[in-house]
């Protein structure tokens, strides 16, 4: 198993800790990983992306071109990453965020409107779990619990009481994701 990932969208959705998160719960799990931060100089709201790679093999480069998932949050990450989706990869992406729909015909599509999910769950920072969970449901390469695990290694420890929620979360997305193609 070699998943290479994108996850994109404004500075302040948790991309960077989505992609750490993913990352933290391959090495629990014993893969390889690799991730690789990108952010323009703002804190929020400035674009942000980062790769992901979880594999059973040595990892030779965390430089990548081409993506077997792409989980976009907004319309630009979509204008940026759609097109660089391997055939047959996978799609991802935040209804809200997302003005005009993918165009792409050789690849799985999926939806997901974890921000309107988070206001029903009363924390709008639970966001991009619930994109986690969605993701994890239709490609299972890791287990919920090593994700789990992964999160704590990412959140400070202030905020562990949280954990609880965020699992929920993780679930939520598993239920709310929608296959368009």
């Amino acid at each position: 198993m070699n998943e290479e990932i994108i996850i994109a969208g404004f500075g302040g959705q948790g991309v960077l800790s989505m992609g750490q998160i993913l990352c933290y719960g391959g090495v629990m799990q014993n893969k390889e990983v690799s991730w690789m931060p990108s952010y323009g100089p703002e804190m929020r709201g400035g674009t942000a992306n980062c790769t992901a790679i979880i594999s059973d093999e040595k990892i030779s480069s965390p430089v990548l071109n081409t993506f077997d998932t792409a989980i976009v949050l907004n319309q630009p990450s979509m204008d940026k990453f759609e097109d660089a989706i391997k055939p047959g990869g996978m799609l991802i992406y935040e209804i809200n965020g997302i003005i005009r729909k993918p165009k792409r015909d050789d690849i799985k599509i999926y939806s997901i409107a974890a921000y309107d999910e988070s206001i029903k769950m009363k924390n709008t920072k639970i966001f991009n779990m619930i994109v986690i969970g969605g993701f994890l449901k239709v490609k299972p390469i890791l287990d919920v619990e090593n994700v789990v695990k992964g999160l704590e290694k990412v959140l400070p420890e202030r905020y562990h009481h949280l954990i609880p929620l965020n699992k929920e979360a993780i679930h939520r997305g598993m239920d709310i994701i929608e296959c368009e193609k």
